[in-house]
């Protein structure tokens, strides 16, 4: 089988397409053959050798994948050819991919490999955060920092189906043009706006209730002001790099809440709430109601390039690897 392999830490320039063996499923495991992949930040940060858990080299990245079950492993249920989606550390950018049959969903009928791969992990992120996390009540102002991201379009879909009304936040005019087509009221181009004061003008100077920020960096902090009083600020990520400082006096004055959601740790601390909130998801999902945007679509010989369209900020909704 082909596969993109990382053999060090580096830029996504020092990936290889490589040839490998073709995989066996251990007992609980499914071997999938892949057709489409998605690609998230993280990915970027792996290669990269910057994520909070590193993968020694080497290893084939991606995390979230669609196609047929090739083969299964003992105790497993799924059937050979069955169609599913799967989540994974590693091991999406490839035409095989062996995992835990426990990440492995059916994908429903009449949604294609490209969406099934693009769904998961964002509109996942999204809903546990809007649903559980910081709740969405109707009315509320939800502030969405990276909203033509994966993460933030998700959001942006996720708080209008709960009754808020979206301020978009982003870099340039045809991301927050996407944002609107995607039914955000509001937006904010905040390399040239003034973002609190934007979103004290919107809000007619309450502020918001809730921001969701995927990303971390310079606009944390006037996302963070342009709260209202008793609002939820939920950090997600730190895809521009740099994890912003926070002054407690705000927190303090305003009685605001700050709340971390991290995807990998959700089901152990919220172990009633991700079932909940996945079969609400997956339901969403089949009935049409929730369904990703795909900007940029790609080769598995131009994996490379895919992670650069994201490492650079270029990517509007969810970038797929065709394989």
């Amino acid at each position: 089988m082909k596969a993109v392999v990382c053999r060090e830490y580096g830029g996504p320039e020092n990936l290889v397409l490589d040839e490998l063996p073709d995989l066996t499923p251990g007992p609980g495991q499914v071997v999938i053959r892949v057709r489409a992949a998605a690609v998230n930040y993280p990915d970027v940060l792996l290669i990269g050798g910057n994520y909070q858990v590193k993968v020694p080299p080497p290893f084939s990245p991606g995390s979230e994948m669609a196609g047929e079950v090739l083969a299964v492993g003992e105790g497993v249920g799924y059937r050979v050819g069955e169609r599913v989606s799967a989540a994974a550390f590693v091991g999406a950018f490839a035409e095989q991919a062996v995992v835990d049959a426990r990440g492995v969903t059916p994908i429903p009928d009449g949604i294609d490999f490209a969406e099934a791969a693009a769904f998961g992990v964002t509109y996942r992120t999204a809903y546990y955060t809007l649903r559980t996390i910081a709740p969405v009540r109707k009315g509320d102002w939800v502030v969405v920092l990276a909203a033509a991201g994966g993460v933030g379009l998700a959001a942006v879909d996720i708080a209008q189906l709960f009754g808020g009304r979206v301020l978009a936040a982003a870099s340039g005019r045809h991301k927050l043009d996407l944002c609107r087509e995607r039914g955000a009221e509001a937006g904010v181009d905040y390399d040239r706006e003034d973002l609190r004061e934007r979103i004290k003008e919107i809000t007619c100077n309450a502020g918001a209730q809730i921001v969701v920020d995927p990303v971390g960096g310079q606009y944390s902090l006037p996302a963070l002001r342009g709260l209202g009083r008793q609002g939820v600020f939920v950090t997600l990520g730190y895809a521009a790099g740099a994890i912003p400082a926070v002054p407690l006096n705000l927190v303090l004055l305003k009685g605001i809440t700050i709340r971390g959601m991290e995807i990998r740790s959700f089901a152990a601390d919220y172990p009633d709430e991700v079932v909940r909130d996945d079969e609400e998801l997956r339901q969403l999902f089949a009935e049409g109601k929730l369904r990703p945007h795909i900007g940029a679509r790609f080769s598995l010989s131009d994996t490379a390039t895919a992670l650069r369209h994201v490492a650079d900020r270029k990517a509007l909704g969810k970038v797929i690897i065709e394989v």
